[in-house]
């Protein structure tokens, strides 16, 4: 297979992941608000009445905390597709200066 047609074909495949990924981390990032004010909540009805002390209670709560330790995954996640896209993309770059390179190489010497 063609060099490019292998990029081209890594790139293809790579880019459901990388928005799954994606989707995956804005999904955290929004439900760590509603999982803080669910444990800020719970701590009311434990009888916490300031809402300064439902917050210390509520970010100290393991469900809480295990949201935090699932998106700094997805952000590692996130992060590494994106960076194996943007390898991809100026490996394609590379590829097409070095096409551009040949056809003026062979203008050059009317080939």
């Amino acid at each position: 297979m063609d060099e490019i047609e292998v990029l081209l074909t890594e790139y293809r495949e790579l880019c459901p992941t990388y928005a799954n990924a994606k989707a995956q981390l804005s999904h955290l990032e929004d439900f760590k608000k509603s999982k803080l004010a669910m444990c800020m909540k719970k701590a009311e009805s434990h009888g916490v009445k300031t809402v300064s002390t439902q917050e210390r209670d509520a970010r100290c709560d393991q469900e809480y905390l295990d949201i935090l330790d699932a998106l700094k995954v997805a952000v590692e996640e996130e992060s590494r597709l994106r960076f194996l896209l943007k390898r991809i993309e100026l490996e394609i770059e590379i590829w097409r200066t070095r096409q551009a390179d040949s056809r003026m190489e062979r203008r050059a010497y009317n080939a």
